[in-house]
């Protein structure tokens, strides 16, 4: 016997073993989510359409463009302060027309126009933060349509098995 072959067939084990063992490690991305898509927090986005079939993870971020002179943005606490579109008491105000915020627990956010008419007209934002994937994360940029995709199975857990195949074919 070869002593490649040996080294192969090691290497296949171990591969398998991490496979079996559930130490096979996928990737997961971190969203960064631009809020209303190309118009940005603008009282001519339709916030509620942009959101849904969206979902926004621990480690996700949101993104606020908005021009100043329209209102500033305010994060409140509660479904109604909310609905009320009632920001004396905000958890934080964002002045910039630019902000990177990122979602770093679960649980419902809400965000609301400090314009009293554009915030009553639907410029306003609720979303709920759920868990993050277990698993090793890399940052990618969401996508502007708003209709989620059906994901590819994922055949990377096959690649093992499919290199021990083709090492035992060879040895």
């Amino acid at each position: 016997m070869k002593m490649g072959g040996n080294k192969g067939m090691n290497l296949c084990a171990v591969l398998v073993m991490m496979l079996v063992g559930g130490k096979w490690v996928e990737v997961e991305a971190e969203v960064h989510h631009v809020v209303g898509g190309d118009r940005g927090w603008d009282p001519a986005s339709d916030l509620v359409s942009w959101s849904s079939g969206r979902v926004f993870r621990v480690g996700d971020q949101i993104w606020l463009t908005y021009s100043v002179a329209q209102g500033l943005v305010g994060e409140v606490k509660s479904r109604e302060e909310y609905e009320a579109c009632d920001v004396r008491k905000p958890i934080k105000m964002y002045t910039q027309g630019l902000h990177s915020i990122p979602l770093e627990s679960e649980g419902m956010r809400y965000f609301v126009s400090t314009d009293p008419d554009n915030c009553k007209n639907g410029l306003k934002l609720h979303l709920q933060v759920l868990p993050n994937h277990p698993t090793t994360h890399t940052t990618l940029e969401a996508a502007a349509p708003a209709t989620p995709s059906a994901s590819p199975p994922n055949t990377l857990p096959m690649l093992p098995i499919i290199f021990c195949l083709i090492m035992g074919l060879a040895y």
